[in-house]
């Protein structure tokens, strides 16, 4: 669900007051190019992403599109380190909250919301900052996706099923029978992947891996610039084991309690995702909280450095610090919302 207070957010103006942003729609070819093109602000997890973002848009008077997979659900909040109230109150963020955690939404989905955002964005003459860590989120915007069949309804209820009964991991060994090659990209718990690429192949008798072989990119993607946030290995860590501890004192045991008490563990996102599923984990008995802090936060640190795994095969990323970065993060998409497009003399 969207914020109601975006629909009304004010025009772009420049207060040539120190410290405001500089205007960056008022000549209009400016604008229509900023409709065409998003900023992206990538790292893993950990790496200070949402504060860095916020204080860029803050001076380019942007707004910003959530790519962070787990963002998207409604009463996922300390467990994915969602923007506060505070923090949408002073820039607006598209795609957070729109769904409940038993609805998984697939990377198609997500891309067409994403692309609504942007335009409704570039409508109110503001640049966009696409800002996550889920990196096919990403790469989808700035390469398309290809076009596949369209989603059943029927078949993933019967799948949501199958997933309650007996979890995720028969998906799984369903989908290694029929694409083994996607199976072997896709984790065991990675539900809204497993339906999607189990439906593809029951709609259309081809692998989605096949379907993905045969996509070429023909300029579906935006023009972009992508900013990635590097942080030292133990740095990163420990960033990662404070916020942690940050979360488990905020209340993130009552926030896993509730999302228990509202359904099915099994077939819920949530419970598919690293901090809720150690926690109900020990809510559930098999784990004492100690245990489940520790494995939390050790599947956190996987998560972290298979993220850059991912990020450092993709091109073209400028990478920064978070703590010292941000005015040249500044600088660098002020120059890229501004500049003429590559066929302008």
């Amino acid at each position: 669900m969207m914020d109601e207070r975006l629909e009304t957010a004010a025009p772009c103006v420049d207060s040539g007051a120190p410290g405001k942003p500089e205007l960056l729609c008022a000549n209009p070819r400016t604008r229509v190019r900023i409709g065409q093109r998003i900023g992206l602000i990538v790292g893993p997890t950990g790496s200070g992403k949402t504060a860095f973002a916020i204080e860029v848009a803050a001076r380019l008077g942007a707004e910003i599109v959530n790519a962070d997979s787990r963002q998207l659900y409604r009463r996922m909040d300390l467990g994915t380190a969602k923007p506060t109230a505070a923090d949408r109150a002073r820039i607006p963020h598209h795609l957070i909250d729109v769904c409940d955690p038993g609805t998984p939404i697939d990377v198609a989905e997500f891309a067409a919301m994403a692309q609504t955002a942007i335009a409704e964005i570039a409508a109110r003459g503001r640049p966009a900052l696409v800002v996550g860590g889920s990196g096919l989120y990403l790469r989808v915007l700035r390469e398309g996706i290809f076009t596949g069949p369209r989603a059943s309804r029927q078949y993933r209820a019967e799948l949501g099923v199958v997933a309650a009964e007996r979890g995720a991991e028969e998906l799984h060994r369903r989908l290694s029978k029929v694409d083994p090659s996607a199976a072997q990209r896709i984790g065991a718990n990675d539900l809204p992947r497993l339906v999607r690429a189990l439906e593809v192949y029951e709609a259309s008798g081809i692998p989605i891996s096949e379907h993905q072989r045969r996509h070429r990119i023909a300029g579906g993607g935006y023009e972009n610039l992508c900013v990635g946030l590097t942080v030292g290995r133990d740095r990163l860590y420990l960033r990662i084991d404070r916020r942690f501890d940050a979360m488990m004192a905020a209340g993130l045991v009552e926030e896993v309690r509730g999302l228990l008490a509202s359904g099915d563990r099994r077939a819920s996102v949530a419970m598919q995702t690293i901090g809720y599923r150690e926690i109900a984990q020990y809510l559930e008995g098999t784990l004492t909280l100690a245990a489940a802090i520790d494995a939390a936060k050790r599947e956190s640190r996987r998560l972290a450095k298979r993220q850059m795994t991912w990020f450092r095969r993709e091109r073209d990323l400028v990478w920064l610090d978070p703590d010292r970065g941000i005015e040249e993060a500044v600088r660098l998409f002020r120059e890229f919302f501004q500049a003429p497009p590559s066929d302008e003399p």
